[in-house]
């Protein structure tokens, strides 16, 4: 295995000794570790598509880790994100908690806290990158649907009979069951169940267009 292709944890903390122990503990565990002292320097670093996450220290000079994960909300980037802290206080966790964050760890950290917070942040990000990859094929399979096609679709997920569907669109039967063949077939779909399902992962934006 290269070091491409292992998860990565990005590392953001202002203190070299810090950012060196988490460095060593990461690699340790078979993961590659990039390490930051701000979070301006983290920003301007292309983050690849790994599975990955990023510990990150609450106090930092430029932005906040506070800020930094507002920033990353702002811009969409979902990874996941570990807090760590000297200075650990109710409030502060209670936001980063909310916002997201996987685990918020208090300074001197035990090890294995980190190492078990990484893993679960990084299991966290590889599951949803397959969640995103789903629907984004989901989204692809539904924009091959003709018109007519996604209008007998709707119809078929609202659970109304071929004779019905016909009726609704001033249509043969005959035509709506061709029609209805193509929905399944091109959405990938081996049941009305498995339609419905994927009905309703498709966003508000796709469903306006039916």
């Amino acid at each position: 295995m290269t070091l491409e292709t292992l998860d990565v944890v990005f590392i953001v903390d202002d203190d070299a000794s810090v950012r060196e122990a988490l460095q060593r503990l990461v690699r340790s565990a078979g993961l590659r570790a990039e390490a930051f002292a701000s979070a301006e320097e983290f920003l301007q670093r292309p983050h690849g598509d790994r599975p990955s996450c990023l510990v990150l220290d609450v106090r930092l000079p430029d932005l906040s880790g506070l800020d930094l994960q507002q920033r990353m909300a702002d811009t969409n980037n979902q990874m996941p994100i570990v807090f760590i802290t000297g200075h650990g206080d109710i409030p502060t966790t209670v936001r980063a908690m909310k916002a997201g964050a996987v685990e918020f760890l208090t300074k001197p950290l035990a090890e294995g806290d980190v190492l078990q917070s990484i893993r679960n942040a990084i299991a966290r990000d590889r599951i949803a990158r397959d969640q995103r990859a789903a629907t984004a094929d989901l989204h692809s399979r539904y924009a091959t649907l003709t018109p007519r096609e996604k209008e007998v679709m709707k119809w078929v997920v609202s659970g109304l009979l071929n004779k019905q569907i016909a009726g609704e669109l001033g249509i043969s039967e005959e035509t709506v069951k061709v029609h209805r063949g193509q929905v399944m077939r091109k959405m990938a779909a081996d049941s009305v169940a498995a339609l419905v399902r994927m009905s309703e992962r498709l966003d508000t934006t796709d469903r306006r267009k039916w």
